[in-house]
């Protein structure tokens, strides 16, 4: 990639990835539950192994859970090529589009990639050869998975150059370079490479136009003190963690140029669901004027829906918030260790409750831009909403 402020300065090194494949077709997955300490590949041939892995969150991450259950159609595809009929290729690539898509309710891109190939089933007409149909679907599950590298550059590239702009144009006119704050995890583990909202900072980092990223633990499943974290110093940035609780001091005392976040459903007027906490991060920036970015692909972009009301959000299970996985230090080996008192999260007395939807929804008014790999489109001053309509 050319760097947007001239020559590429900061050559990166080798990026990590959530998703592989062999010269053989065979699709694995990097465990993300095991990660930073453990890097374990599981081999993923069946929709059933993808099913169980996006669910439990071994792998995670919109447009990378929409890659993967793509990747296991066409896997499925491949091991079962005697289809007598069209009719039979439909009904069962239907069947298990269905199934997939069950997995995770709440990021759309999951159900934009299963409607893309319920698209091409139902413009198969009965005259058409099983096979030829079979191999329409295998291609759709391929591009499913390639397209999104040049989308994540592409959006790299755009917020970096409208953020870079705007901190230029206003206070911080004299800076050589920004300090910019994320949430949950954006960037290869989450893509098929480069990221959402950590392509953002790693296009600045590239231009040496970075001075530090900060990242949000993102409890309760840490994927920012796990994921990110990983990812960052892997790409050796200048960066630093910060406990949740801390976003409201980073900020005050800071001087933070720009809050830059993914999304899992971004929906008609502007409204955004990610990962739980962007809400919070969205007020305590709006307090302290600091510009704050959606960056997603089109594919995340749900038109079909007016407002983030009418988002369906995910509840995860107690347990998630109530032990935490970690190294040993004694043992060295990987533990799981409970965090707080025995049955809390684990039954229905009214002392056990947890509250731990997975995302949460910012309203656009909160929201200074979405960007998507067709352009940047900016909340215009005093608007309640975003006109993404225009960057699909």
């Amino acid at each position: 990639m050319t760097a947007f402020a001239g020559s590429q300065r900061n050559p990166l090194p080798e990026m990590m990835t959530s998703i592989r494949i062999d010269t053989a077709g065979q699709v694995e997955i990097v465990d993300q539950l095991l990660l930073p300490h453990t890097v374990t590949w599981i081999p993923i041939s069946t929709p059933e192994e993808a099913f169980e892995a996006i669910k439990s969150m071994k792998i995670r991450g919109a447009p990378a859970i929409a890659s993967l259950a793509a990747l296991s159609i066409r896997s499925h595809l491949s091991a079962h090529d005697s289809y007598n009929s069209t009719s039979s290729v439909k009904e069962d690539v239907s069947r298990i589009c269905d199934y997939l898509q069950s997995s995770r309710p709440t990021a759309v891109n999951l159900a934009e990639a299963m409607d893309r190939i319920r698209s091409t089933l139902d413009s198969g007409s009965e005259s058409q050869s099983p096979v030829d149909l079979v191999d329409q679907i295998k291609q759709i599950c391929t591009a499913v998975h390639g397209e999104d590298l040049e989308r994540c550059i592409t959006m790299g590239r755009l917020g970096a150059e409208w953020l870079w702009a705007k901190r230029r144009a206003g206070s911080g006119s004299g800076k050589k370079g920004l300090k910019v704050l994320t949430v949950c995890n954006t960037g290869s583990l989450a893509t098929s490479g480069y990221g959402t909202a950590i392509g953002v900072i790693t296009a600045l980092f590239e231009a040496d136009q970075l001075e530090r990223a900060y990242y949000a633990q993102t409890t309760p499943y840490h994927q920012g003190s796990r994921l990110t974290s990983l990812e960052l110093t892997t790409l050796k940035m200048p960066a630093c963690m910060v406990c949740d609780t801390a976003l409201g001091s980073l900020m005050q005392l800071h001087d933070i140029d720009g809050v830059i976040v993914g999304a899992d459903r971004i929906v008609a007027n502007g409204d955004t669901a990610n990962k739980i906490g962007t809400y919070q991060a969205a007020v305590l920036a709006n307090r302290h004027s600091v510009p704050f970015m959606v960056v997603a692909p089109v594919t995340t972009v749900d038109l079909s829906l007016k407002t983030g009301a009418e988002i369906n959000i995910e509840q995860r299970p107690g347990k998630e918030a109530t032990q935490v996985r970690g190294k040993n230090l004694e043992t060295g080996e990987m533990s799981v260790v409970r965090i707080s008192p025995e049955g809390v999260g684990e039954g229905s007395e009214l002392w056990q409750g947890v509250y731990n939807p997975a995302f949460d929804v910012t309203p656009a008014d909160l929201i200074s831009c979405v960007v998507t790999e067709k352009g940047v489109a900016e909340r215009q001053k005093g608007s309640q909403s975003i006109d993404v309509a225009s960057v699909c």
